[in-house]
Order: C-alpha cells, then structure tokens, then sequence
C-alpha cells in the first residue's frame, strides 16, 4: 500500500464518509453502538500497581504536552479519561489533555485536521480503519519511535498487534479487542434443563449441538420467549455469517494483493445456508423492532453482539446473565471482532519528544488494560488478564480467550464500502428467505468486485 499525503478533494471525503457508521450502527437505533451501550460501565476506579508501569520508558526527558483526540462517549468515555487522569498523575513530564469528538465526526474531523496541519498529537483508529488513514496519509508509522521508547511488541496479543502492521510495518499500538459473543439468560437455561452447575449452558459445540439447543429452547420455554434474539438484517447477522465463514478456515473475500473478489463460495454459502435455517425454523424472532431490549427484558434465551453490551446488561436490574464465546459451529474458534487502538497522526513538526511520549503514553493504556476493560472490552495485554482487578470483574474472563480467534479483515481501504454495499445487502436477502445461499454468493463475489473497481 502507497503512502500518500491527504487530499482534501471531495471524493477523499465522500469515500471516508461511508466509513461513518458505528460499530453497530444500524439495528435499533444505537443499540448495536459500542460507545451507547457501555454507557452504564462504572469508571469510578483507580489505576493499581501498573500506574507506574508498562513496557515503554518511564518517563520523557523533557515537559512534554500532548493533544489527544477520543471518539468515546458513555462508559468508554469515562472510562478512558480515567485511564488519562491516571497517566498524567504518574507521568509529571507527559501531560496529555484529552479531546471528546464526536463519534459519527471523529474521522472526517481527524482527516481534515491532519490535512490543514492542524491534528492531534496522539488519537484513536479501529483497526479496521487504518487501512485508509494509512493510504491518505493521516497516520505515521511507529516502529521507529517504538524502538526508542522501549516498546515490547512481544507483551501485546499478537494476533490484534497483526492486525496493525501494515506493508510490515507498525501503525498503532492496540488497546483492546471488541469481538462478537454470546449472552445468554440463566434463569431461562435453567427452565430449559440446559444450565449446567457451574452456571453455563449446557451446549455441544458443534452445527447440529448448537441446533439441537435452539431446539430444546423453543421446545420448552413459554411462546412468549425468543430462542435466539438477533436483528433480521445488516451487522450482527453480518458478523454471524463472519464468524461462522472464518470458523471453516474461509479466506478474507478479497484477494491478498488486495485487487480482487476472492469469496470462498462453498463456505460462504454454507455459512449463510445454516444461518438462514435460524430465521425459518423459527429460532430467531422475525421482525424483532428490538432485539436489545428483548433479551434484555428476559424474554430471550440467548443473544449475540459486540462485549459492549456487557456494561449494559450488567446495570439492568434482574437479569441474572453470562456471557461466553460464540460456539464452534464447524471446525476451529473464530469470531467478528475489532479493535480500538492509539495512533500518532501526521503533524507539521513531528517533534521527536512529542511521538515518543505519545508512544509511553498508548503503550501504558494498554498495559493499563484493566481499567479499559470495565466497559466489556478484551485488553490488548495477555498480562492484563491477570491483573487482580481484571480477575475481579465478573463476565471477561469468561470471553477473554477470544482475543486470539477474532478474524479480521486484509488491510484493504475498500473494507466498510464492501460491508455496507454488498455484504449487508445481498446477506438481507438470505435472512428474509428472498435468496438461495448459493447464488448470494455468486452475487456477493460480483458485489465485492464492483466496490473493489470503484
């Protein structure tokens, strides 16, 4: 991929606004929003004994101020001045003033700031977003500046840091991965015979387990109960499809040299065909205004969505809840996910003093994970995970295993046109039973093509 500095030119910018949608931003309002739905997550905490730690250097050698640009609100908001508040504290010589954006602003803000030469310092990217701040030339590489302050590559998962590098080369170091999981009711397993003793369901991990389970849900609960909440249409049932794909070794559906549609159609279609049967075997609620609400009201069995929701179901008050990953449907663990990371945008100076503390400063959010994580989110640091405080917290460690299987996309700059323009579409008409599996997969290797050829 060739760097290039940012153009202002309107097609840059109507090619990053259709990169504006949320996480989940489609179903249910905001109900699929990463941000709005840990907006309950207590961040009334204080940074542990890793105040005053992390693997980059200490501290900078000079007063170093530095502007950083968040696209946090709610919980993950809270949460993250927190992670500042600590860091300014235990860092007299690096002081960092954090700036909130606005989410559905945040990358047309950040893109043209950097192209007027008036950036941040220090900001935010999903990992699925550094494809085309990388090619617009918004952020700088770091593997440099890394090097000098003392980074340890090693001490991060190397599967979300892998995600980052890009043409070999580091770009932003990752705090967190937010992958696709399962909630699921205990009191409701429990009335169905399917929890176990030690309070999970008891489920056989497999296509026709998983089957069976929705099964005996369906059977045994009242009417009233949906077996499996799920929105009909756009991102989760997306994810699901993700997931299941990845789960039988799928190639990503773009090419390695990142030029052309490379949809595993066996795969794909079996993937759509099992998710399909879901929707007309009644497993899954059609129509659902709401499927959020629906578990969350107790008339659900299980649910699938990002771990944001976790914050929010952990505030409502009387849903006795757990949350695992989702089940090995075929034949490895692989799940949709993606990451918040701290990148170091393009500025006029490229002050030396300044990238190196912003690299302390990202490199010790990370190991500071377990602050981050109160909102549901995975930490980026294996040694986060046995932090006391992380332990303390109910429901991660139940999930955290999933850092490793989440599947990410190829670096392709073509990512989110091809998710909304041709997945969500061409995927909507194999959930209303409007389209055989097979030939969506025909149409989605026609439809990736298309976006690809823009």
């Amino acid at each position: 991929m060739n760097k290039k500095r940012l153009s202002l030119a309107a097609t840059s910018l109507l090619s990053i606004s259709l990169l504006l949608a949320a996480c989940g931003g489609n179903n249910a309002g905001n109900a699929n929003n990463e941000s709005a739905n840990s907006s309950n997550a207590n961040a009334d905490t204080t940074a542990t004994d890793n105040a005053n730690s992390g693997n980059a250097a200490a501290d900078s050698e000079e007063k170093v101020n530095l502007n950083f640009w968040t696209l946090f609100d709610g919980g993950d908001g809270a949460n993250m001045q927190t992670l500042v508040d600590e860091f300014n504290k235990s860092h007299p010589n690096i002081q960092v003033k954090n700036t909130k954006l606005v989410w559905g602003e945040y990358y047309t803000k950040l893109i043209t700031a950097v192209g007027n030469g008036n950036g941040p310092d220090v900001g935010i990217s999903h990992t699925s977003r550094l494809p085309d701040l990388i090619d617009q030339g918004v952020v700088t590489e770091i593997d440099d500046v890394a090097e000098v302050a003392g980074v340890d590559w090693s001490s991060y998962n190397q599967n979300l840091l892998n995600a980052t590098i890009v043409d070999g080369k580091h770009y932003a170091a990752p705090i967190d991965t937010h992958p696709f999981i399962m909630f699921y009711n205990k009191k409701l397993l429990k009335d169905a015979g399917l929890l176990g003793e030690d309070g999970k369901p008891v489920l056989e991990q497999s296509a026709d387990g998983f089957m069976k389970f929705l099964e005996t849900l369906k059977a045994k609960l009242p009417a009233k109960v949906t077996p499996f909440a799920l929105s009909n249409t756009n991102d989760d049932p997306y994810r699901l499809w993700w997931s299941l794909y990845s789960q039988q070794g799928g190639n990503d559906i773009v090419s390695d040299d990142l030029k052309s549609a490379a949809v595993d159609s066996d795969k794909g279609a079996k993937a759509a065909d099992y998710i399909q049967k879901l929707y007309t075997g009644g497993y899954i609620k059609k129509n659902d205004p709401d499927f959020y609400k629906n578990f969350q009201s107790g008339t659900a069995a299980i649910m699938m969505t990002g771990v944001w929701a976790t914050g929010t179901w952990e505030s409502t008050k009387g849903l006795e809840f757990g949350a695992m990953p989702i089940p090995k449907i075929f034949d490895q663990e692989a799940t949709w996910g993606d990451s918040h990371t701290i990148i170091l945008p393009v500025t006029k100076s490229e002050d030396p003093a300044k990238r190196k503390a912003a690299v302390i400063f990202a490199d010790w959010v990370a190991t500071n994970g377990q602050i981050w994580a109160k909102a549901g989110h995975i930490p980026s640091k294996p040694s986060v995970l046995e932090n006391a405080d992380y332990k303390a917290m109910p429901y991660r460690s139940d999930y955290a295993s999933v850092a490793s299987t989440v599947k990410f996309n190829k670096p392709s700059t073509k990512n989110w046109q091809i998710r909304d323009n041709a997945s969500f579409k061409i995927l909507n008409e194999v959930w209303a039973n409007k389209l055989d599996p097979a030939a969506a997969m025909v149409k989605l290797q026609d439809g990736v093509q298309k976006v690809l050829n823009e």
